[in-house]
């Protein structure tokens, strides 16, 4: 028999253990501890974890780099969220939502602190003039296409990945309403792919490097083990996108970095990845 919720008047937080972040999770903000971030000799310092947030810049810093851009050299620190280490007093100061990825601009006085990949990934490319289309109209298709994977990625995995892959326990309700959605999503890009090669049309832009690392592990199966539950081989166009840019060696560099295990940790300089990628 289903117990039916009833909200109280006023909620009030009880902890539990019936996630897998349930450990780092409160309903409040703000440093927990005190402890400064490292800081490297590159202009660009990055405070990441290679999760699909993570990936957007890192994919975006080695696709730079990979066409001689200068000042686009970074430093990559890793931080791990499983321990906590966004919430010290460092990184607040960067970004006080306690997320990653957060970008340090030290080419900038004052320097520039950034956080939001979208941010971050607009900052980069107007930055250094590159991977934004500099039409009126493609521009605007580019972060069109941008901001509409901030909005839609809290579905993919604050809603559907939560409950079906994280939740202890299953139920069909959450799971059947942002499955839904998930898909709808996931048709929506099929669909814009049939006619584009890239997401915002014949150019390759920061709303791929957005959009990649959620959609594109999904439907290979890397995010939630949820390819066939999915049926993702139905969507040939964002199969065919995946694979597209997964060739591209900024791409495999980029996923590389910040790793916990089976890539970089830390990443200061090119030969880091000597052996890796």
């Amino acid at each position: 028999m289903t117990t039916q919720y009833v909200p109280p008047k006023v909620w009030h937080w009880e902890p539990k253990q019936d996630n897998k972040f349930a450990s780092i999770n409160r309903p409040t903000a703000g440093a927990r501890f005190e402890r400064e971030l490292p800081v490297g000799r590159h202009p660009l310092q990055l405070y990441s974890l290679a999760t699909p947030n993570g990936q957007k810049v890192t994919i975006l810093l080695e696709e730079l780099l990979q066409q001689g851009t200068v000042g686009a050299e970074y430093d990559a620190w890793l931080i791990d969220i499983n321990e906590g280490d966004q919430f010290g007093s460092g990184f607040v100061a960067v970004n006080p939502n306690s997320k990653i990825p957060a970008l340090v601009d030290r080419s900038a006085t004052p320097e520039i602190r950034l956080f939001e990949s979208g941010a971050i990934l607009l900052h980069l490319a107007e930055k250094f003039g590159a991977f934004i289309p500099q039409t009126p109209e493609g521009r605007a298709t580019c972060l069109s296409w941008l901001f509409w994977q901030v909005g839609a990625a809290p579905y993919l995995g604050g809603g559907f990945g939560h409950f079906y892959a994280y939740a202890s326990e299953k139920q069909q309700y959450p799971i059947d309403r942002f499955t839904m959605e998930v898909k709808r999503q996931l048709d929506l890009l099929d669909r814009q792919l049939a006619a584009h090669e890239y997401i915002a049309g014949a150019e390759y832009t920061i709303a791929d490097m957005a959009i990649w690392p959620w959609y594109g592990a999904l439907i290979t199966n890397e995010a939630y083990g949820a390819a066939e539950f999915l049926d993702v081989t139905s969507y040939r166009n964002v199969l065919r996108w995946q694979q597209q840019l997964a060739a591209r060696p900024a791409v495999r560099r980029g996923r590389l970095v910040n790793r916990r295990n089976q890539g970089l940790r830390e990443r200061h300089a090119a030969s880091d990845f000597d052996g890796l990628a």
